[in-house]
C-alpha cells in the first residue's frame, strides 16, 4: 500500500480511533508473518458501547450498517498498532457477526458497512473474502462485531 493511505483516509473524513483495551484476555491483533490477525472489533466510542441490541430490533439494519463501518475503522487502527497500516498488501478476509432479531436475514447488508470501507480505504487491494454470520447475541450486546485478516510487506520485528 501507497504512503497516501494516511490522506485517503482523511480525505474520507476519517482518522483511526485510539485501539480499543482487550475486554479479556486477548490482544487487539498479532502479526504472524505476512499476515495480522485483528480480532473481534465491536462498536465503541471513547471505550464505550455506541449502541447495544438486535439488529432488526433494537437497531435498524442502516444503524448497524454504520456500526458494522466503525468497527472496521477499529481493526485498522489495531492492525496498525502491530503493522503500520502502509504496508498492507491486501484485506484477505473479513468475517461479520450480527446480533439478529427472529427472522432477520439481511446481515450481508450490514457488514456491507465494513466491506465497503475498506474497499474505500484500500482501492482494489481492499477487496477480500467474507462471511456474515446471524448470532443471537454478541459480547457486551454489541449489534454488530468485525475480524480482519490483512496481508502486509516487509519483516516482522518481534
Amino acid at each position: 500500500m501507497s504512503a497516501d493511505i494516511r490522506r485517503r483516509l482523511a480525505g474520507l473524513g476519517l482518522r483511526l480511533p485510539e485501539v480499543s483495551a482487550p475486554k479479556g484476555a486477548y490482544v487487539p491483533a498479532v502479526r504472524s508473518g505476512a499476515y495480522v490477525f485483528v480480532s473481534g472489533q465491536i462498536p465503541l466510542t471513547g471505550g464505550e458501547m455506541t449502541a447495544t441490541g438486535k439488529v432488526g430490533a433494537e437497531v435498524s439494519p442502516q444503524r448497524a450498517r454504520e456500526l458494522s463501518r466503525q468497527c472496521a475503522l477499529a481493526a485498522l487502527a489495531a492492525a496498525d498498532s502491530v503493522a503500520p497500516l502502509e504496508t498492507v498488501v491486501q484485506v484477505v478476509k473479513v468475517v461479520g457477526y450480527v446480533s439478529s432479531a427472529p427472522g432477520f436475514i439481511r446481515q450481508a447488508e450490514v457488514v456491507d458497512g465494513a466491506s465497503e470501507l475498506l474497499v474505500e480505504v484500500f482501492g482494489r487491494s481492499g477487496r477480500h473474502a467474507r462471511s456474515a454470520v446471524g448470532m443471537n447475541i454478541l459480547p457486551l450486546d454489541a449489534p454488530v462485531e468485525i475480524e480482519v485478516v490483512l496481508q502486509v510487506s516487509g519483516e516482522d520485528d518481534r
